[in-house]
């Protein structure tokens, strides 16, 4: 529903009466002063709690960030979650000179690292402000309780999964200090108990109520996600769960998108053409939450060019990967991801190229004809005057030394442009239901020996039909992992399947271009399949990781 998240700043300027400005990034916010009035907007509370996974602070794109000592642009909770497992990873690298990118790219991150801090300032500040609201108005209403504590669950999951030992609060008190499995243990029993006051699993469009807010599937997708890498956090595997609770995504009203949409445009010629925005296309442009793309959405972080606006969000994922000469839309005459901003910096590394030809001979020719050279529609990279797949100077080099991804646009489906000219209208996916797919295929494979089950192969091959892609009789595990790259890529989530296929930190099989800083890759320790404690959070309860 847009009240609650598209026109959410309004309400959130009222959510912080009790002086949660600038909030710590430990969880013990100092004390409401019993003099002063309490006040509070419920509503306003609740908006917040979701606008910190959307928006940098109070003001939109432009006003004050709720991080200290941050720019809002730098601490958006998408893109610190998306450099954390992206640029660490076999799919993307970065030759910005911003603080932590190197060492991001090459795998030499350590407890001063400042996105990382940022990181986990955004996630802190996140569950700060769930217990702010389940602190004062968790008798307000069921079902709005069970989603800000679905909201919470998801914050310390995502902390757990980067920083291994948490600081744990269920109130605006002193943190304790939980290890992981203690974490796990927490994040699944809260997650299961929460889950019946949750609405139920509905897919929606933006123009229906509710849109944007959590219900059982969201619930779902997360246990899935938990158990699929439970034996990463507590060294037991729980495959029959995460196939389990996949399958009930899979099984509920949300969908893949399998419909793309024609359009038509006039060539530099004067004649008119036909063109296609492929189904996988709608998923990642400016009006997925009107079109059936939205029907596989089930969380998105929803952005509007007018109301609400981000540096760090959708636009981060369209301007950092774009620079001014890549022209993605055939309809358009110049070169645009459907914004004026191209940062040119987040490029593919040739690993993730080489997922769509391994030969290693992709053309050099714009993304809307690269995927019908790849023989998959998800192959949405742009070559032109980008003579090698190959990143030849790493971080050193240009944004033109390797290829780059055009996935992300704000063009929309009927040719109609976005509502600003710099802030996107593309809602960002947390959840896909492809994810559930994948989940289950790799899930029941795990327990079939290491090859997929009919049910598991057919999903998969849901996946590639989807994409127009060739389909295969079974897959193995490996080839698993790659299919998660192909359908997943730059969608901040990578490093998590690495580790938990081995192929991270450790005495792996697998190294990939500029891994650990080498031009040819190198491995690297096993302690950095977490990430350090941030050097001034390590205090009190809170503990450093090994290797750090």
């Amino acid at each position: 529903m847009k009240r609650y998240i598209k026109n959410i700043i309004p309400a959130a300027a009222f959510a912080l009466a009790f002086g949660m400005t600038s909030c710590t990034s430990d969880l013990d916010v100092e004390p409401i002063n019993p003099n002063l009035s309490l006040e509070y907007d419920v509503e306003g509370l609740f908006n917040k709690c979701y606008a910190n996974i959307a928006l940098a602070g109070n003001g939109g794109a432009n006003g004050d960030c709720d991080i200290d000592g941050l720019d809002g642009g730098t601490t958006g909770f998408v893109r610190q979650m998306w450099n954390s497992n992206e640029l660490t990873s076999d799919e993307a690298i970065c030759h910005w000179g911003d603080a932590g990118i190197e060492s991001f790219c090459y795998n030499t991150y350590d407890a001063s690292h400042p996105m990382l801090n940022g990181y986990y300032a955004r996630l802190t500040t996140g569950i700060s402000y769930c217990n702010q609201y389940l602190n004062v108005a968790a008798d307000h209403d069921a079902t709005m309780t069970a989603e800000i504590r679905f909201i919470r669950a998801l914050h310390y999951y995502l902390l757990m999964d980067a920083y291994g030992n948490i600081p744990f609060a269920t109130s605006l008190a002193q943190p304790v200090r939980l290890t992981r499995a203690e974490a796990y243990t927490w994040i699944e029993g809260e997650l299961l108990d929460l889950e019946a006051n949750l609405s139920e699993a509905k897919a929606k469009k933006s123009s229906d109520a509710n849109y944007g807010r959590v219900d059982k599937a969201a619930c779902w997708m997360l246990l899935s996600r938990l158990y699929l890498n439970a034996e990463v956090y507590t060294g037991t595997a729980q495959w029959a769960k995460a196939a389990e609770y996949a399958k009930k995504v899979m099984s509920s009203s949300y969908r893949l998108n399998t419909k793309g949409v024609e359009f038509t445009y006039t060539d530099e010629n004067g004649e008119e053409q036909k063109g296609l925005w492929t189904a996988y296309q709608m998923l990642f442009m400016g009006d997925n939450g009107e079109t059936d793309a939205a029907y596989e959405g089930v969380f998105p972080i929803l952005q509007d060019g007018l109301t609400t606006t981000s540096w760090g969000t959708s636009l981060f994922l369209m301007a950092s990967t774009y620079d001014g000469d890549m022209h993605s839309n055939p309809a358009q005459p110049v070169a645009t991801n459907g914004t004026d901003q191209n940062w040119g910096g987040n490029k593919a590394r040739a690993e993730l190229i080489l997922k769509f030809f391994p030969n290693g001979d992709a053309p050099q020719v714009e993304s809307y004809n690269m995927s019908e050279a790849a023989g998959d529609d998800r192959a949405l990279f742009d070559g032109v005057g980008r003579e090698s797949i190959y990143n030849q100077l790493g971080y050193s080099g240009d944004f033109k030394d390797g290829y780059a991804v055009a996935k992300f646009t704000n063009f929309k489906t009927n040719g109609a442009a976005g509502n600003d000219a710099t802030f996107p209208d593309m809602d960002f996916f947390l959840f896909r239901t492809a994810e559930a797919y994948l989940t289950y295929a790799e899930a029941t494979a795990r327990l079939n020996g290491g090859a997929t089950t009919g049910e598991g192969t057919q999903a998969i091959n849901d996946l590639r039909k989807r994409a127009n892609a060739s389909e295969k009789a079974a897959y193995t595990l490996n080839e698993i992992l790659d299919e998660w790259s192909r359908e997943f890529y730059f969608e901040g989530r990578r490093r998590v399947d690495l580790v938990r296929f081995g192929k991270f930190g450790g005495n792996s099989d697998y190294v990939w271009s500029w891994k650990g800083g080498t031009k040819n890759g190198r491995n690297f320790s096993a302690d950095r399949n977490i990430f350090a404690i941030p050097a001034a959070q390590v205090k009190g309860a809170i503990t450093q990781n090994p290797g750090y």
